[in-house]
C-alpha cells in the first residue's frame, strides 16, 4: 500500500496546507503595486540573487508579524541580518529543489490558490480583487505559493522520507518511564534560542559558541526578555518570531531538550544545553492536555494510476475519467480496480484500503476523501503518487487509545528525528553554498569553493550597484522553478503564518 505509515503522512499533514496557505487578508503577502525605484542585488547565492525589492518586501511583513506580537523590536540591523539569511536559505533550497527536479504545476498551484479563496469565502476573481485592492500584486501572490510548496516538498523528499520509525523503537519508547505522557495527549509551547556551531567546529569555536549561549542565559535570569533576545542572538529559523516554535510533544523535539522539558514548569527556562547543532535555550510557555481518544475513520477504496515516461499526466487523467464514467455507468468498483490499479497493496483487494484514521494518507488523498459522502466517488485527482479516484464506503466513530498510544509514540519518534535531521541538512546546505552578501552592515560571505569561506565586510559600492550590472550572467532572480510543507517547519520568506503555526505539508 502506498500511503499508510508513508512517513511524509502525519496528523499535521490534513491541515497542513490549508493552515500556512490561507493568508489572512489583512496582512501582507505579496508585492504593493507602485513605482519601485531600480531594484539592486543584496546577496548573490550560487546562481541567484536575493533583491532589494524580496527584501523590502519580506521584511515589511516581518515587522508586521513583530509588531502584533507585541514587546521590544530588536535593532534593525539585527532584523536586517536575520531577514537577509531567511531569504538566502530559502534560495538555497529552491535551487537545490529545481536541481532536484522538485517543482509545483500550474494546476497544484491553481487548486491551492483556489483553497485559499474558498477559506475566505470568496470565488477565485473575488479573491482576486480583494488582493488589488489590498495594493498586493497577484502574480507574486501566486509564485510565493508556488515557492512555499516547492519547498515544503522539497523538506518532504530530502528529510521527510527518509526518516523511518521500527516497531522496536517504539516498544522501547512506551516502555522508557521517562516518556510517560510524552505519547499521549499533552502538549507544550516552547520557544527557542540556538547559538549555532558549524560543521566540523575547531574547539575555539565551540567555546565561543556557549560563551555567548551562556552570556545570553545569564541575560535571561536577569530579567531580560526572552523573545527580544531570540531575535538579537538565536541562529534559528525561528528568531524573528521571538524563538516561538509552537506546541509539540516532548518526544517530537530533539532528545538533548527532552528530558530538560519534562522537569520544567510553564514560565521555566531550561540551563544551557550542547546538541549536534550548537547550544541551545528553551522555554516552556504553555502546556496543554487533550483528553478524547475518539476518532473519525473512514473506510475507502480507490484505484491509482501511476506517471511516468510512459504514461503522462494528462494520459493518467484520461483513464480515469473514462473508468468513472463506466463506475458512473453502473460498473463494479472493486472489479475495475482489480484490473486496473496500480497500488498493488490494495488493487488484489478491489482497492479497499480498510478503515483509514486522521493523517494516516498523502494529504491531497485525504482531502479528497474526506470531502465525500458514503457511496460517494471522486472525480480524478492527483497526488505524490499518481492519479486516484477514490470511493468511500463508510464512516464511524472509533476509540484507538490502544492504537493511538502507538501512533503518537511513532509520531513523537519520527518529529524528533525530523527535527535533528532537518538542522543537520540545512547546515550542510548553508556551508556547501557560494553566497556573497551586498547589504552594507551585513557580513559577506566569500568562498572559492564549497565549505572554504572568509567573512569581510560589506561593500557599499556593490550594494548600489544596479542589479543589471552585477547580477550573474546565468541567473533570473525572478524566476522560480514551476508540480507538491519550513522551518520542518523552518519559517519561508513565502508564506505569513502565526508563530507556532503548521507549515504546509506539499499535496
Amino acid at each position: 500500500m502506498l500511503y499508510r505509515n508513508d512517513p511524509l503522512v502525519t496528523s499535521l499533514a490534513m491541515k497542513a496546507l490549508i493552515a500556512t496557505l490561507a493568508m489572512t487578508l489583512g496582512l501582507a503577502g505579496g508585492t504593493r503595486v507602485a513605482a519601485e525605484p531600480i531594484d539592486r542585488i543584496v546577496a548573490i547565492v550560487d546562481d541567484d540573487v536575493v533583491m532589494q525589492s524580496e527584501f523590502d518586501r519580506f521584511k515589511e511583513r516581518i515587522l508586521q508579524q513583530m509588531g502584533q506580537r507585541g514587546g521590544q523590536m530588536p535593532p534593525e540591523d539585527i532584523v536586517n541580518r536575520q531577514v537577509l539569511e531567511r531569504l538566502v536559505m530559502a534560495k538555497i533550497q529552491l535551487q537545490y529543489a529545481k536541481r532536484a527536479g522538485v517543482n509545483v504545476d500550474d494546476d497544484t498551484l491553481n487548486k491551492a490558490v483556489t483553497s485559499v479563496a474558498a477559506q475566505n469565502k470568496l470565488s477565485l476573481e473575488q479573491f482576486r480583487e480583494v488582493l488589488a485592492k489590498e495594493g498586493y500584486d497577484y502574480g507574486q501572490y501566486r509564485e510565493d505559493i508556488r515557492n512555499e510548496i516547492t519547498l515544503a516538498r522539497l523538506k518532504q523528499r530530502e528529510v521527510d522520507n527518509r526518516v523511518t520509525v521500527s516497531d522496536r523503537e517504539i516498544d522501547s519508547y512506551l516502555q522508557n518511564p521517562r516518556n510517560q505522557g510524552t505519547a499521549g495527549d499533552t502538549e507544550y509551547r516552547i520557544s527557542h534560542i540556538l547559538i549555532a556551531t558549524p560543521e566540523g567546529a575547531t574547539p575555539d569555536q565551540i567555546a565561543a559558541a556557549q560563551r555567548e549561549a551562556e552570556e545570553v542565559h545569564e541575560q535571561i535570569r536577569n530579567g531580560a526578555d526572552f523573545a527580544k533576545l531570540a531575535a538579537e542572538h538565536s541562529d534559528s529559523q525561528q528568531a524573528l518570531e521571538g524563538g516561538d516554535v509552537g506546541w509539540r510533544k516532548a518526544g517530537e523535539v530533539p532528545s538533548v531538550m527532552a528530558d530538560a522539558l519534562r522537569n520544567m514548569k510553564v514560565g521555566e527556562v531550561s540551563a544551557v544545553m550542547r546538541g549536534p547543532s550548537g547550544f541551545h535555550i528553551i522555554k516552556l510557555a504553555d502546556m496543554r492536555t487533550m483528553e478524547s481518544h475518539m476518532v473519525t475513520q473512514t473506510h475507502a477504496r480507490h484505484i491509482l494510476i501511476k506517471t511516468g515516461e510512459a504514461v503522462s499526466q494528462e494520459d493518467a487523467r484520461r483513464k480515469l475519467e473514462q473508468l468513472k464514467a463506466r463506475l458512473d455507468g453502473g460498473d463494479d468498483f472493486a472489479t475495475l480496480a482489480r484490473s486496473n490499479s496500480e497500488d498493488r497493496g490494495s488493487a488484489a483487494n478491489g482497492g479497499d484500503l480498510g478503515w483509514i484514521n486522521p493523517g494516516e494518507m498523502d494529504p491531497d488523498f485525504e482531502n479528497a476523501m474526506n470531502a465525500l459522502e458514503p457511496d460517494q466517488i471522486s472525480e480524478p485527482f492527483q497526488t505524490q503518487f499518481g492519479w486516484h479516484i477514490v470511493q468511500v464506503l463508510e464512516r464511524r466513530e472509533h476509540d484507538d487509545s490502544t492504537e493511538a498510544q502507538r501512533a503518537k509514540a511513532r509520531e513523537a519518534i519520527r518529529q524528533r528525528k525530523i527535527e535533528e535531521e532537518m538542522q543537520a541538512w540545512m547546515r550542510r546546505l548553508r556551508d556547501e553554498a557560494y553566497v556573497e552578501y551586498r547589504m552594507p552592515g551585513v557580513a559577506v560571505t566569500q568562498a572559492a569553493e564549497p565549505g572554504d569561506a572568509a567573512t569581510v565586510p560589506a561593500s557599499p559600492e556593490a550594494a548600489e550597484r544596479p542589479a543589471a550590472d552585477t547580477a550573474p550572467a546565468s541567473s533570473d532572480a525572478r524566476e522560480v522553478p514551476a508540480t507538491e510543507p519550513a522551518g520542518s517547519e523552518e519559517e519561508s520568506p513565502y508564506v505569513v503564518g502565526e508563530p507556532g503555526a503548521p507549515q504546509p505539508t506539499p499535496p
